[in-house]
């Protein structure tokens, strides 16, 4: 996201050199059996990835019935992770957000609706100038009906744009909570360059597109 032509390069070139060694080992993550994570407190959990962690918190957490965002990493074939192993592009890991919401306010399949909207469904391995496997989109189910709530609404999609839609449908296996400082990096850094240029541009696209759901804090 943020020394952008230094991982550019590197993410293509291991997305490339590694893809043959990594393809079987992703293979097994995509055919598991997905892991149900329980209401606690009656909030649920969802898990989406669509570029960087930043930008996609930021617009989860601004919806009602969301409590939280988090930022970390989900999707791949390692189990020792962190964003520096992330950027290689050699875990299988995308940079992801665990959502906590309240099922009674927003729905998942609503979610799902916000997840496609809030980015460029067809842009593959990435959004905007993020680029690699890191970045790719992937949306994640924890039984078999949020997994037909989410193809029907990328093959809905898919017709409606003509187009191929990117994002991978893979099912829920574990989230790696992200480094502290990558937590609420928006709201606690909106000076910084790659916020400024990037990520709220992205926010307020999808605040425009989607006013009525918004946190009432969120509309002004």
């Amino acid at each position: 996201m943020k020394k952008l032509l230094y991982i550019l390069s590197i993410s293509l070139f291991f997305s490339c050199q590694n893809q043959a060694q990594v393809s079987e080992k992703q293979q097994a993550v995509i055919d598991a059996d997905p892991v149900v994570v329980p209401l606690k407190d009656g909030k649920a959990r969802a898990y989406f990835a669509s570029g960087c962690f930043w930008c996609v918190e930021a617009v989860f957490e601004s919806v009602k019935g969301v409590e939280e965002s988090i930022s970390g990493y989900s999707g791949g074939h390692t189990t020792d992770i962190n964003y520096k192993k992330s950027n290689t592009g050699t875990t299988g890991h995308a940079e992801a957000v665990e959502i906590i919401y309240d099922p009674e306010v927003v729905s998942f399949s609503t979610l799902v609706d916000i997840y496609f909207g809030s980015q460029n469904p067809t842009q593959v391995n990435g959004q905007g100038p993020d680029r690699g496997s890191q970045y790719r989109s992937i949306i994640f189910y924890q039984d078999e009906s949020q997994k037909k709530i989410i193809e029907n609404k990328k093959a809905a999609l898919a017709k409606e744009l003509n187009a191929t839609i990117a994002a991978e449908v893979y099912p829920f296996q574990k989230f790696y909570i992200g480094e502290a400082y990558h937590q609420d990096f928006e709201k606690r850094n909106p000076n910084q360059s790659y916020i400024r240029a990037v990520s709220i541009p992205r926010l307020n696209r999808f605040k425009a597109k989607f006013p009525e759901l918004l946190k009432d804090e969120e509309k002004h």
